[in-house]
């Protein structure tokens, strides 16, 4: 009987639309990696999200990324719900650069601060992509004026210069969420890159290393004052950026 309940449960889940409201999705299911990506996970994904109390046609999603520990964090709740609840978390399988933000093209530095997904690309080189909006406004205060380069992605395959590669398998499921919340209406989902999990712990055992450069340090506890409120409230951030880059958490 409990199966039978299960099995019913993830068929309302899988069958259930908001009817009128799939221009995008429909849009995006017209390309086949997009529609083999459903074909192969879309069952599992959101059996997960009904495990967790995140109904499909209200999902929204938040993703929060960790150079040093090479992880992505998949955030979900239901639309009109505040708080978040961590529901997963994929591998990063390939890195470039170092620890720090990216300021100039060519530094195959992976972006740090907090952006959104500005952009899905079905027909990339790299299977399936979904870009980011590198650069904000304050890489465009802090980095190389007029040089700063853009195209970051957080995509399939395994090989990167600056961007988030995660396989196939693995962008196939982010995607798949990615255009389940667009298709709900969320306009922004949120994309927190840090350079390391930055509890207080982590920051003084890290932050030695780096010592020498006081632009870093002043950058990275801004990031820090991020991290530490969206880790207590699991509230999506609400912020602004000042003249001098800095990100102003509201």
């Amino acid at each position: 009987m409990i199966l039978l309940r299960l099995a019913f449960a993830i068929s309302l889940l899988f069958f259930t639309t908001d009817e009128g409201n799939d221009s995008f999705k429909k849009e995006q299911l017209a390309n086949e990696r997009v529609k083999n990506a459903y074909d192969n996970t879309a069952q599992q994904l959101f059996f997960l999200l009904s495990v967790n109390g995140v109904e499909k046609n209200k999902l929204q999603i938040l993703l929060c990324a960790y150079k040093n520990e090479k992880a992505v964090e998949l955030w979900a709740r239901n639309k009109g719900e505040v708080k978040y609840k961590l529901i997963k978390q994929y591998s990063i399988c390939s890195s470039s650069g170092i620890l720090g933000p990216k300021r100039r093209e060519g530094d195959r530095q992976v972006p740090e601060g907090f952006y959104i997904i500005d952009r899905f690309n079905p027909k990339s080189l790299f299977h399936l992509s979904l870009g980011i909006n590198y650069p904000n406004k304050s890489d465009k205060i802090l980095g190389e004026k007029y040089h700063l380069g853009g195209d970051v992605f957080i995509h399939g395959k395994c090989v990167t210069i600056g961007c988030i590669p995660l396989t196939d398998e693995r962008i196939n499921e982010l995607y798949v969420l990615a255009v389940e919340a667009t298709n709900n209406g969320q306009s922004a989902i949120p994309v927190y890159i840090f350079p390391f999990r930055m509890s207080d712990e982590n920051f003084k055992h890290l932050m030695p290393q780096y010592s020498s450069s006081k632009e870093l340090k002043s950058f990275w506890m801004n990031l820090k004052t991020g991290y530490q409120k969206f880790q207590r409230t699991a509230k999506p951030l609400n912020f602004e950026i000042n003249k001098q880059g800095r990100y102003v958490f509201l």
